[in-house]
């Protein structure tokens, strides 16, 4: 991953982003599938996302850092 993101980043930010656009903080039990569903696709495009980034310039600083 091109930044110093955590998974556990990703699943929050991905769970707060389903909780902003359906409108629900916690679904009712006939809609926890979609909601989960939807989260577990966010994060999952996020984490392609991150990985696809390049940060121009982080190699050089990590290899002046260490």
């Amino acid at each position: 991953m091109a930044l110093d993101v955590t998974d556990e980043d990703i699943r929050a930010a991905a769970l707060q982003y389903v909780r902003k656009i359906s409108g629900f903080r916690a679904p009712a039990a006939h809609n926890r599938a979609v909601f989960d569903e939807a989260v577990e696709a966010v994060a999952e495009a996020t984490a392609r996302l991150l990985d696809g980034l390049e940060v121009r310039g982080a190699a050089d600083a990590r290899q002046a850092a260490g």
